[in-house]
């Protein structure tokens, strides 16, 4: 499951993180003191898209203005999404560009506010967070259609469910590669397109409960859940289970495969599923050699490598960590 082409694109959401580190989380009508606060970039869709870029998915013709389709790189991210006509916006597009990444269809919509996030991380490095999408909920299918040719022409496509299903379904349609679909935020009441659609369905164990019905709190309900999102449409099905890693399984053969996370002290395990992600498509789209478990298995530890760092996009290792693991 490896394409011959190198470019990755992200359709999805961006958001800008309000962060507040405490000893704990608190409880439901509790106040507690917290020990920091931080501003950060963030959102599912940028946040994998910089995951990638910093592996090596960078086009650093991107900050000269050139287009990237005519520059010799051998991979590089695009990423599709809406930011609102505030400085925020500005910012996050300023900071895209700084990361080598094409923006080509990122445009400002006026009137509304850039996404934001407000997360609470504790001391153990566990968190909350709450989501005021913004702008992410103006993407539409005619965004889609005004880059179908670098949809289409991509080794990867990525997308999350932070912005319209629509807006998913018909980027599905239009993708000739390989398609991830990260189905988060989960919904429990869906079009059937969405399982059917992608290459890779992945959830985490709580998203895999909403889409299936089922518990998932541990390696062998995952199995179970698995099996049913096969069932119901899916071609083939990663579950993460954060420190005890992650289940892959197809319909090719129904033949699970479990790959392990490292021990490591987790600091702030924000973003870590998308470091996941992000490390997979770069994976998938550069590295033929590897096969699907040994992706898998990087991902994991590129993912793991994240949370030893606080914050989200700037917690991401760079490509001196494929030394390390690939």
């Amino acid at each position: 499951m490896v394409s011959n082409q190198k470019h990755i694109v992200v359709v999805g959401s961006c958001m800008i993180d309000f962060v507040s580190y405490a000893p704990r989380l608190p409880g439901p009508g509790e106040t507690i003191h917290g020990t920091k606060f931080a501003t950060n970039f963030g959102g599912k869709g940028a946040n994998q898209c910089i995951a990638a870029a910093k592996l090596g998915g960078r086009n650093y013709a991107c900050r000269q203005g050139t287009n990237p389709f005519e520059t010799p790189y051998k991979s590089f991210s695009c990423i599709i999404f809406q930011v609102g006509d505030d400085i925020w916006g500005k910012k996050y597009i300023e900071s895209l560009k700084n990361d080598g990444i094409r923006v080509d269809y990122v445009e400002e919509t006026e009137g509304v506010s850039t996404g934001i996030a407000q997360i609470i991380v504790s001391d153990a490095g566990e968190n909350q967070i709450v989501i005021v999408a913004g702008a992410n909920l103006r993407l539409s299918v005619q965004d889609v259609g005004t880059a179908k040719d670098v949809i289409a022409d991509a080794a990867i496509v990525v997308l999350q469910l932070e912005t319209p299903v629509e807006v998913a379904i018909e980027t599905l349609r239009l993708c000739k590669g390989i398609s991830i679909l990260n189905g988060a935020p989960a919904i429990a009441q869906f079009d059937p397109e969405l399982l059917t659609l992608p290459s890779i369905f992945c959830v985490n164990e709580p998203e895999a409960t909403v889409f299936t019905g089922l518990p998932v709190n541990n390696k062998s309900e995952a199995e179970t859940a698995a099996i049913k999102l096969l069932s119901m449409g899916c071609k083939s099905v990663i579950i993460t289970l954060g420190a005890a890693g992650a289940l892959y399984v197809s319909n090719e053969d129904k033949q699970f495969v479990h790959v392990c996370s490292p021990s490591v002290k987790c600091v702030d395990s924000t973003g870590a599923g998308d470091a996941f992600i992000g490390a997979l498509a770069y994976l998938l789209a550069n590295r033929k050699d590897l096969g699907i478990e040994r992706a898998l298995l990087y991902a994991c530890m590129i993912a793991a490598d994240s949370v030893t760092r606080p914050g989200t996009q700037i917690s991401f290792p760079g490509p001196e960590i494929l030394k390390q693991v690939v």
